[in-house]
């Protein structure tokens, strides 16, 4: 019983970790879209997108990815034989993927404190397809998850439907920028 609760814990984390990364990326890119804006009306969203992110990193992101962790650590502790399953590696790997990104949109908090208000130098288009990375990492991680064993079996299959989704994903991506860039 104590196993299902700390496993619902870690998916309710989970799910509020991934909102805040979502939520993040999406206000870096709104704070760049600010670039086109008059000064007053930049200077004022620009302040406010950074107090959102900071407080979204702060209050949510980061204290949901914390308890996701730790909730995560304790099911291994409770059930040692996870480190013996090869969907279990696969997992972590992906989630290896997840920190590094977790880093990225840190250190992109920590930049939009420094700039002050001024331009953030990372291109809108790269913004929202880095936006779309955590979309990816949490389908590799839900799939490996659900499919367990069968995530190793139909590894080909599983990367190819991957590489579609990620290909369909970015270009709709660049096809919406596209279109806002004609308006």
């Amino acid at each position: 019983m104590l196993y299902t609760i700390i496993k619902a814990l870690h998916i309710i984390f989970m799910v509020s970790y991934f909102a805040g990364i979502f939520y993040l990326v999406r206000i870096f890119v709104y704070y760049k879209d600010t670039d086109e804006f008059p000064e007053e009306k930049k200077k004022i969203l620009r302040e406010q997108y950074t107090f959102m992110a900071r407080r979204l990193w702060n209050i949510i992101t980061v204290p949901a990815g914390v308890i996701m962790a730790v909730c995560g650590l304790v099911m291994i502790f409770l059930n040692p034989g996870l480190m013996k399953m090869g969907w279990f590696h696969l997992k972590l790997t992906f989630l290896i993927g997840l920190a590094i990104y977790h880093y990225w949109c840190w250190k992109k908090v920590l930049k939009l404190k420094a700039l002050n208000g001024n331009t953030l130098e990372t291109a809108n288009i790269k913004l929202r397809q880095a936006n779309e990375i955590a979309t990816f990492i949490l389908f590799l991680v839900v799939f490996t998850v659900i499919l367990k064993s069968m995530a190793i079996e139909y590894w080909w299959q599983l990367i190819a439907g991957f590489f579609v989704l990620v290909f369909l994903i970015m270009m709709t991506v660049k096809l919406v920028n596209k279109n806002k860039k004609k308006k």
